[in-house]
């Protein structure tokens, strides 16, 4: 392990270039509630705030999320110091604007994903691996949420898209809720 705990957290900032197209990308209107899982120093969070989004920025890491609370103490940032893993999703309509730790990818999307999540749409950094199985539907449990949800791979992001530079290759995984019409089976 490092001595900065950078493994022990999974911290792999994005670069303010890619955190700006991340969310220009995902198109979050203003006043909506967006969750930023894994929210570092604020990388994306400080995009998303200028959208004129309500942020809720979930950081695990101590000191990061005493910095983001001082950082964004005059915006519509409620920060939430958690394990991505244990947080408890809103009760109301949300998106997802996220660049997690790697090691809870996985949990993070089932999570997200499962019957009754109020989830909108999310836009989530991933191992491109990941992002592609749970975009092609090769996901574990994917038969359930495919009903109610479309998954992309929007963009790739290259290494250096990072600091320190990512040491796997990595994309957007792109998560939209159908029209309520689309989700009713046919007969």
């Amino acid at each position: 392990m490092r001595a900065n705990g950078a493994r022990r957290y999974g911290f792999h900032q994005l670069t303010d270039h890619w955190a700006a197209r991340i969310v220009a990308d995902a198109a979050v209107p203003a006043a909506v509630l967006v969750l930023d899982v894994g929210a570092g120093t604020g990388a994306l969070t400080r995009h998303l705030v200028a959208t004129g989004a309500r942020v809720i920025a979930i950081e695990v890491h101590p000191t990061r999320a005493v910095l983001l609370r001082q950082r964004f103490r005059h915006d519509a940032v409620t920060v939430v110091r958690v394990d991505a893993s244990d947080l408890r999703l809103p009760r109301r309509p949300f998106r997802v604007v996220a660049n997690p730790p790697f090691s809870i990818t996985a949990a993070i999307l089932r999570r997200l994903l499962a019957p009754g999540s109020r989830l909108v749409a999310a836009d989530i950094v991933l191992p491109a691996h990941v992002a592609y199985r749970w975009a092609e539907g090769r996901a574990p449990g994917s038969g359930r949420w495919r009903l109610d949800y479309v998954t992309q791979v929007s963009a790739r992001l290259p290494r250096s898209a990072f600091v320190p530079p990512a040491t796997t290759a990595t994309a957007v995984l792109q998560v939209r809720q159908r029209a309520v019409s689309a989700r009713v089976p046919r007969r």
